[in-house]
C-alpha cells in the first residue's frame, strides 16, 4: 500500500490523530525550532543533537505516548547519533527563555491558524480581548540528582506563570523562573511586558499589587483582580447594591488607591456578599476594575468568575497531558517539559477549533468535547501510525503548507470526526452516600447473598 493510501486510511479511521500530526508537522517544523533555539539561546549550542530532536523525544512523553524520555529515545535510537545520557544531559541545561518563547512564537502561529478556522468562542468579557494568568508550582521530582538523595523534603523544580487567551483557548505565553520557592509577585514585572493596550487582565489575589494595577493602568489597559486584605485604599460615596449573580447579591463603590510614589488612581471596588460562604469561610469578596462604567458591576463579577478557565487548562495539561515528568529534577529540564505540555495543549485546542469550525450545525455539539478523549485517542493511534507512515511523508506533506492550506486540511479532517466518540457529559454534583448501616473497612460481606436478599424483596 502507498504511503498517501496509508494517511488516508488513518484520516477515516482516526482523522483527530492525522489533525495533530499534520499540525505538529507543521508548527514544530525542526526548522522552525532550531531557529528559535539559535536565536535565544546563550549557554547551549547544537552540535549531533539539536534542539528539535529533544522537543521530538519530549512530545512523545507529554503526550502518553513513550512512557519516559529513556523509552522516547529508544524508540528513535537509530536516528538519533549520540546517548541517551547526552539527551539527558541537554535537556538539564536547556535555558527558561529558549522554552518560553517556543511557547509563545508557536501559540502566534496557532492563533492564526484558530482565526483562519474561526474557531474563536467567547470570551468572559464579549467585545473585549480578555487574558487570564495564575501561577503554578511545579510538583515534586524524585529525589534523583545527589544532592537531594539525603533530603526528605519534596524538590520543587520551578515555577511559572501561564498567559491564557480564553477566546481561542490557548495558552498565548508563559513566565517560567527556575526558584521552586519563588512567589508570583516577584515575576509581575515581566507579566507588565506582556500587557498590550485595551486588554482586559483577570487574575486572583497574588496580583493585588500596586506595581501590577498601576502597571496595567499605565499600558492603558484594564483589570480585574480579586483585592487582597494587604492592599488598602479609601473608599469614597456610598456602596450601591447593582443585583445578582449566580452566587449571591453584587455591590460597588469607588476605591481611591495610593502607590508609594505619590500616583493616586480611583479604581471600582465590586463586592459579592455570597449566599454560601467559601471552604475559607469568606463571606463576601471584592473585586478591583479599571474597567469603564459601560461595562457593569453584574459583567465584571461573572467574567471574574471565569477565571477558573486557567484552571481547567492547568488540569487538562497534568492530567489529560503530563506536563510534570518527576525523573526529571533539573530545574531547566523540568520547565522545558511543562512548555512542551502547554504547546500540546495549543495543539489540541487548534484541533477543537477545527472541530467547533467545521460545521455550523456542530458548533452546539463540539463545544463539549472532551480533550481527555482526544489525548488518549491520539496516545492510542500514535505508536502505529509512526510505524506505517514514515516521518518524511508527513514532512514533505505538511511542513511546508501555509496557515490558510493548514486550516483547510484541518477542516476537511474535522468533518470525517464523530464528535460523539469525543463528547464530554455535563458535570453533575455527586450523590449524597448513604449513612452507613453496619460494619466497616476492616469487615467483608458477600454481594451475592446481598444480591439474593434484593431479589426476595422484589414482589
Amino acid at each position: 500500500m502507498a504511503v498517501h493510501e496509508m494517511i488516508e486510511l488513518f484520516s477515516k479511521q482516526s482523522p483527530v490523530c492525522v489533525m495533530v500530526r499534520a499540525t505538529l508537522e507543521k508548527i514544530l517544523s525542526e526548522d522552525r525550532l532550531n531557529e528559535i533555539f539559535e536565536e535565544t539561546a546563550e549557554r547551549q549550542y547544537c552540535r549531533k543533537l539539536t534542539f528539535a530532536t529533544c522537543a521530538q523525544l519530549m512530545t512523545l512523553v507529554v503526550g502518553r505516548i513513550r512512557p519516559s524520555v529513556n523509552a522516547a529515545y529508544k524508540a528513535a535510537a537509530e536516528d538519533i547519533c549520540v546517548s541517551v545520557t547526552s539527551v539527558y544531559n541537554k535537556l538539564k541545561g536547556i535555558e527558561p527563555a529558549v522554552s518560553e518563547r517556543m511557547v509563545r512564537d508557536t501559540a502566534t502561529d496557532m492563533a492564526a491558524v484558530i482565526d483562519e478556522l474561526d474557531g474563536s468562542v467567547e470570551g468572559p468579557l464579549p467585545g473585549r480581548d480578555v487574558r487570564i494568568l495564575d501561577g503554578n508550582h511545579l510538583a515534586g521530582t524524585d529525589h534523583r540528582i545527589e544532592e537531594l538523595r539525603r533530603l526528605g523534603a519534596a524538590a520543587l523544580p520551578g515555577q511559572s506563570i501561564p498567559i491564557l487567551d480564553p477566546q481561542r483557548k490557548l495558552i498565548e505565553d508563559v513566565i517560567t523562573c527556575e526558584d521552586g520557592h519563588a512567589n508570583e509577585r516577584s515575576l509581575i514585572p515581566q507579566v507588565l511586558e506582556r500587557v498590550r493596550p485595551k486588554q482586559c487582565w483577570i487574575g486572583d489575589r497574588a496580583y493585588s499589587t500596586m506595581m501590577f494595577l498601576f502597571g496595567v493602568a499605565a499600558c492603558r489597559a484594564h483589570f480585574i483582580v480579586r483585592q487582597h486584605g494587604g492592599l488598602h485604599g479609601e473608599l469614597l460615596g456610598r456602596r450601591r447594591k447593582i443585583g445578582r449573580v449566580e452566587t449571591g447579591t453584587v455591590y460597588e463603590q469607588t476605591l481611591r488607591i495610593i502607590h508609594s510614589d505619590g500616583r493616586r488612581m480611583e479604581v471600582r471596588r465590586i463586592t459579592i456578599e455570597l449566599d454560601k460562604p467559601t471552604k475559607k469561610g469568606e463571606k463576601e469578596i471584592h473585586l478591583l476594575t479599571n474597567l469603564p462604567k459601560s461595562v457593569s458591576a453584574l459583567q465584571v463579577a461573572k467574567a471574574y468568575r471565569k477565571r477558573w478557565s486557567i484552571e481547567t487548562a492547568f488540569q487538562e495539561v497534568t492530567t489529560t497531558l503530563r506536563c510534570e515528568i518527576d525523573t526529571l529534577g533539573y530545574p531547566d529540564a523540568a520547565l522545558f517539559g511543562f512548555c512542551i505540555a502547554l504547546v500540546m495543549y495549543n495543539v489540541l485546542s487548534v484541533v477543537q477549533a477545527a472541530l467547533r469550525g467545521s460545521q455550523t450545525e456542530r458548533r452546539k455539539i463540539a463545544r463539549n468535547l472532551s480533550m481527555y478523549a482526544l489525548a488518549d485517542e491520539i496516545a492510542g493511534v500514535w505508536r502505529g501510525m509512526e510505524i506505517a507512515v514514515p516521518s518524511r511523508a508527513w514532512t514533505e506533506g505538511y511542513a511546508g503548507l501555509t496557515t490558510k492550506q493548514l486550516a483547510a486540511k484541518l477542516r476537511v479532517l474535522a468533518r470525517k470526526t464523530d464528535l460523539a466518540r469525543f463528547t464530554t457529559y455535563k458535570w453533575t454534583p455527586k450523590r449524597k452516600q448513604p449513612k452507613r448501616i453496619s460494619g466497616n473497612r476492616g469487615n467483608h460481606v458477600s454481594t451475592q447473598k446481598i444480591l439474593e436478599k434484593r431479589t426476595k424483596m422484589t414482589p
